[in-house]
C-alpha cells in the first residue's frame, strides 16, 4: 500500500479558503462515498479542523499510486475537493500540498503529535485525528494497513508527549486566545467574558480563563445541557444562542468556537451592543472555521476582532522554547515512520516469498506426478529418479540463471552482488 496525504493548512491557505473546504460531521460519510464512486478510492481518512483539511489516501498498488500522483490526476483530486465544496479548483490547487510514501507517513505522525499545528505542540489535534480515523473506520474505508498506520501514529504522538518537553507550559489556540486577552485587559478578574459554544476548544479556553483570574463568565450554547455541564466546572452562567443579542452588550471579551455553518454574530448585532455600551470596546476572538463572527465586525470602531490567523505572533513567542523538544520529536517520528515502512516492506517480501514457494511447489508437483506415473508404468526407478532430479534442477535454476546472465551482460554489479547473496554463492563477485 502507498500512503498519500493531500490537503491545505494554516501555512498554505487563508481562513477564508480553509473554511470553504471544511467538512462537517454530516458530510464526512457522503465524502467517503463520493471518493469511492468518483475516484475509485477505497481507503481514506479525512481530517478537517480549524487549521487544516487533509485527505489521507491508501492505494493498493503502485499503478494506483502513479495514477493518483500524476499531474492530471492530482488535478482530478483537487477538482473533486473543489466540486464537493463548490470552490475554485485552481485556487485550491495553488494552496495545497501532496505527500507520498514516507513523507506522507511522517506528515500524519507530525500532525498527530502537534508539530504541524498553529501552536507548536498543542494537544487537541491528537483527539481530532483519532475522531477522523474513527469516522473513516465506521464508514468502512479503513483496511488493515491503515489500521496499523493510525494506531502506530497514536502511539508515536503519546511517545512524543511523554519523552519530550513538547507539552511543557501547555499552549493551544485556546491558550493563545486567553494570552491575547491578557495583553489587552490588565486584569481578567474585572472583565466579563462571553464564551460561545461548549465544545473541547471552549472548554479549554474556559479552563485557561479561570487559571488566569477570570471569574465572570457566561457560556452560550445551542444545547443548554452541554453548556450547563461546562458551567458547573467553571462556576459560570448559562444562556442559549437566542439570548446573545440581549446579553452581548454586557460582555468585554467574546470568544467563540462552534460547529455552526453560519455566523453566530453579525455586524448589526454587534453594532447594537456597542451602542448600548456607549461605545465601550468589545474584544472578539473567533476560533471557529467556518467563522462564527462576520468579518465585517472588524470594520466597527469599538470592536476588535481576531481570528485564528491573527494569533500567529503569540505562536512565535512560544516557538523558541519548544524548538529543542520539536527536534527530539522529529527524530522519534522519523524512526517510527521508518519502522512502519520496514513493516510494509516485510509484507511485500512475505507475499513474494509465498508466490515463490507456490511457484516452485507447482513445478515439484508436476514433475513428481510424472515420475510416479513412470514408476507405475514399470520404468527403471533409477532412470526415473535421475530424470526427475535433472528436470527439477533445470526448472528451479531457469529464472536465477536468466537473471544472472542478464546482470552479467549489462555489467550490473549491484544486481550481481544481490543475486550472489540471495543464491548463497560461495565465490564473491567483483
Amino acid at each position: 500500500m502507498t500512503v498519500i496525504a493531500i490537503g491545505i493548512n494554516h501555512k498554505t491557505a487563508s481562513v477564508a479558503l480553509r473554511e470553504q473546504v471544511a467538512f462537517s460531521a454530516e458530510t464526512i460519510a457522503e465524502a467517503f462515498a463520493s471518493l469511492r464512486r468518483e475516484l475509485g478510492i477505497d481507503e481514506s481518512v479525512i481530517l478537517s479542523t480549524c487549521n487544516r483539511t487533509e485527505l489521507y489516501i491508501g492505494t493498493a498498488d503502485t499503478p494506483s499510486y502513479e495514477t493518483l500522483t500524476s499531474s492530471p490526476d492530482k488535478a482530478k483530486i483537487m477538482k473533486w475537493l473543489a466540486d464537493f465544496h463548490q470552490v475554485d479548483s485552481e485556487e485550491l490547487a495553488s494552496n495545497s500540498y501532496v505527500l507520498d510514501n514516507s513523507s506522507a507517513i511522517e506528515h500524519v505522525m507530525r500532525v498527530a503529535s502537534g508539530l504541524d499545528s498553529l501552536i507548536l505542540g498543542e494537544p487537541q489535534i491528537l483527539g481530532q485525528v483519532k475522531q477522523a480515523f474513527n469516522s473513516a473506520k465506521n464508514s468502512g474505508v479503513v483496511g488493515s494497513q491503515f489500521e496499523r498506520l493510525f494506531q502506530q501514529t497514536f502511539s508515536v504522538a503519546k511517545k512524543v508527549r511523554t519523552e519530550t518537553e513538547i507539552g511543557a507550559n501547555a499552549v493551544s489556540v485556546a491558550f493563545a486566545a486567553v494570552q491575547l486577552s491578557k495583553q489587552i485587559f490588565s486584569s481578567l478578574s474585572q472583565s466579563r467574558v462571553l464564551l460561545i459554544g461548549a465544545g473541547d476548544t471552549i472548554e479549554l479556553v474556559a479552563r485557561h480563563l479561570k487559571e488566569n483570574g477570570a471569574n465572570r463568565i457566561t457560556v452560550a450554547n445551542r444545547t443548554l445541557s452541554r453548556a450547563q455541564d461546562l458551567a458547573k466546572q467553571i462556576d459560570a452562567q448559562v444562556i442559549t444562542l437566542a439570548h446573545i443579542p440581549q446579553f452581548l452588550h454586557e460582555a468585554d471579551i467574546v470568544i467563540s468556537s462552534t460547529a455552526s455553518t453560519l455566523p453566530i454574530l453579525g455586524k448589526g448585532m454587534v453594532e447594537s451592543a456597542l451602542k448600548d455600551r456607549k461605545h465601550k470596546p468589545i474584544f472578539f476572538v473567533d476560533l471557529a472555521v467556518p467563522r462564527d463572527i462576520e468579518s465585517e465586525v472588524a470594520e466597527l470602531d469599538d470592536a476588535y476582532l481576531y481570528t485564528v490567523d491573527d494569533l500567529q505572533h503569540i505562536v512565535e513567542e512560544n516557538l523558541a522554547s519548544r524548538q529543542h523538544a520539536a527536534a527530539e520529536a522529529e527524530s522519534i517520528i522519523q524512526n517510527q515512520a521508518k519502522l512502519f515502512v520496514d513493516w510494509q516492506k516485510s509484507l511485500q517480501s512475505i507475499d513474494m516469498l509465498k508466490e515463490f514457494r507456490q511457484q516452485n511447489e507447482e513445478i515439484k508437483n508436476k514433475l513428481m506426478e510424472k515420475a510416479l506415473s513412470q514408476l507405475a508404468e514399470g520404468k527403471d526407478p533409477q532412470k526415473v529418479v535421475i530424470e526427475l532430479s535433472n528436470k527439477l534442477t533445470n526448472a528451479l535454476l531457469h529464472s536465477p540463471t536468466k537473471a544472472l546472465s542478464r546482470a552479467a551482460s549489462e555489467q550490473d554489479e549491484d544486481q550481481l552482488k544481490l543475486l550472489h547473496q540471495s543464491l548463497g554463492l560461495q565465490k564473491s563477485t567483483k
